[in-house]
């Protein structure tokens, strides 16, 4: 929770079922105000018809939830203090993204004096007078960010915001999400590319088949997962020696580009390096790795990579 202990999105028991198939089965989670959260799970989990829940856009077969305190049964209580993004941003190819945004503020009643100072806050200030057709997918991706901030929203939901994005525009879209984040705007950004939510979530809600298996602090979860201790001896010819040694003493070994990785608590190290030393083996090096999100993700629901 943060430091108010005031929450912007809580669901109890959400669920949402389509026929005999569960898009969202008992979904229960909490997303601290202030906070950067992501929504985690592969394509096909239940993500985008949970964020289209929030968003009042579909009705919830059961369970409750409620954004910024109001429940979502009344979405025009809150929906005036949230920017959303789902499924890529639609906008007129001819216009320029500042005519685009000029458009979208008339339509919502928001101050025209928002578009050029979200169009730099999206770094779109030398291309706004650009028509959107020849956006890359990226400008285009950050100009749907920038539509979506027009109402200056205290949430904002982002459903997969670097899809198709090259390396260049995802550090684009994270550098903004930090800097939403630092001026206190709480963003909810659902992605199936794990490696780029553990740069920026503080928490995670991580979904898998339409279930929540978890809701919490991304680095709880992190620290409960058991580390990879890597070591390398100094000659390989020890390399057979010294996985027998760990072998007998019950640690699970892989061999990987000659070195030994063993996964076992980070306090197994000082041991591992006794026993090296007691066999005559001599360490060119033992280091701790921590798991990443996704290979913890994949730890927890037993799926293969």
């Amino acid at each position: 929770m943060n430091k108010t202990g005031t929450v912007a999105i809580s669901a109890s028991d959400l669920t949402k079922i389509y026929g005999e198939r569960a898009a969202l089965s008992h979904g229960s989670f909490v997303v601290p105000s202030g906070s950067v959260c992501g929504f985690v799970g592969p394509n096909g989990s239940g993500k985008t018809t949970t964020i289209r829940m929030l968003l009042g856009l579909i009705t919830p077969s059961g369970g409750s939830a409620t954004v910024l305190g109001e429940s979502i049964k009344h979405p025009e209580k809150y929906l005036p203090r949230v920017g959303a993004m789902i499924e890529g941003p639609a906008f007129y190819p001819a216009l320029s993204g500042r005519e685009n945004l000029k458009v979208l503020a008339e339509l919502g009643g928001f101050p025209l004096s928002r578009v050029d100072e979200l169009l730099a806050k999206v770094d779109l200030a030398d291309r706004g007078g650009s028509k959107f057709k020849t956006y890359s997918l990226g400008m285009k991706q950050r100009l749907g960010i920038a539509a979506a901030l027009l109402p200056n929203p205290e949430l904002l939901i982002l459903d997969e915001p670097t899809n198709g994005l090259d390396p260049s525009g995802i550090q684009e879209v994270r550098r903004i999400i930090k800097d939403l984040a630092n001026g206190g705007t709480t963003v909810f950004v659902s992605s199936h590319i794990l490696s780029e939510l553990e740069m920026i979530c503080e928490y995670l809600v991580m979904l898998r088949e339409g279930k929540v298996i978890f809701s919490g602090r991304t680095q709880e979860l992190l620290s409960a997962q058991k580390p990879m201790i890597i070591a390398r001896p100094e000659y390989e010819v020890d390399l057979t020696k010294l996985t027998n040694t760990l072998s007998e003493a019950g640690y699970q070994i892989t061999i990987v580009d000659g070195a030994l990785q063993i996964a076992a608590a980070k306090e197994a190290s000082a041991e591992i390096n006794r026993l090296a030393f007691d066999s005559g083996i001599t360490l060119s090096s033992i280091s701790i790795v921590l798991p990443t999100l996704e290979e913890t993700f994949f730890e927890m629901t037993g799926d293969n990579k």
